[in-house]
């Protein structure tokens, strides 16, 4: 192969990983965020592109996207709270916030010193959850940042950790199960006082001793369609539509399975307690 050959297959490769991958850039906070309470609980680091948030018995702290999205991919780097964080929650999550809201979350639950996070994942339609997953992570996420994702199109939502996919919340109205597709959702985070119920169902805590406790932030770029129905809802020019993204590869599949089989410890399709009726969508996955 002569080099006009292996330039032009490099031309082609490049396009070809640029049309299925998502950029990603560092911007400061206050390109696509601001601080939606208790400003005075916040800590803003290296210029605007790191960001921290405080608990203190006195008040928590939140922060909230500029614009409201319908479809795209969401991601943040999150080191959160260290040591002693039994009690606290740090929340990711994207929102409708109407009456009848669409939610897509992360949230991260502390926990006593030497004894891991979890996380817990939901996604509603039309007001309606009660589709909580957890999970423990492979690593400490209170030693460096991580990233938490969520690719939301219109087959399917999917949350990652660095990539990994954790979970995937397929779209099943074709059996009648509503999924979010047409309220806009904002992008929101907070770290809060959930003690009585985060860490061993409320049996721990928070030790106000250790306060206060800081979650911290970078990459707040969004590669999202901002917007509503009418602006977002057509396919082209937008990566996350595309038929790579409507479902998850054999590669990804296996590395759900990995998670599902060495880190989940709560999926609600298994939890005949609360559901005796297990719901027609855990079927689907």
């Amino acid at each position: 192969m002569g080099v006009p050959e292996v330039i032009a297959l490099l031309l082609v490769v490049e396009i070809v990983l640029s049309a299925r991958l998502p950029l990603k850039s560092d911007v400061s906070f206050s390109e696509n965020y601001y601080v939606r309470w208790a400003n005075d609980h916040t800590r803003m680091l290296n210029g605007g592109t790191e960001m921290q948030l405080v608990l203190d018995k006195a008040s928590g702290a939140g922060f909230g996207s500029r614009s409201k999205y319908l479809f795209g991919h969401v991601s943040m780097k999150i080191k959160l709270v260290p040591n002693d964080s039994a009690g606290t929650v740090t929340a990711f999550y994207m929102s409708s916030e109407t009456d009848k809201h669409d939610e897509i979350d992360f949230e991260f639950l502390g926990n006593v010193s030497g004894q891991p996070y979890i996380v817990q994942t939901n996604a509603f339609a039309n007001g309606v959850g009660n589709r909580e997953q957890r999970h423990y992570l492979w690593f400490d996420p209170t030693q460096d940042f991580h990233s938490y994702s969520i690719l939301w199109n219109k087959q399917q939502i999917v949350f990652y950790v660095d990539d990994v996919p954790l979970r995937v919340h397929k779209n099943n109205e074709a059996i009648g199960i509503p999924f979010p597709k047409s309220q806009p959702m904002g992008i929101y985070s907070s770290l809060w006082n959930g003690d009585d119920w985060a860490t061993r169902g409320g049996l721990e805590k928070i030790n106000w001793d250790h306060a206060p406790f800081v979650a911290a932030y970078k990459g707040f770029s969004v590669d999202a369609c901002a917007g509503g129905v009418e602006s977002c809802s057509a396919p082209m020019g937008k990566w996350w539509e595309q038929e790579a993204f409507q479902s998850i590869d054999q590669e990804a599949k296996g590395q759900l399975q990995w998670v599902k089989d060495n880190y989940m410890i709560y999926d609600y399709c298994n939890d005949s307690k609360r559901f005796p009726t297990i719901s027609a969508e855990c079927g689907q996955f």
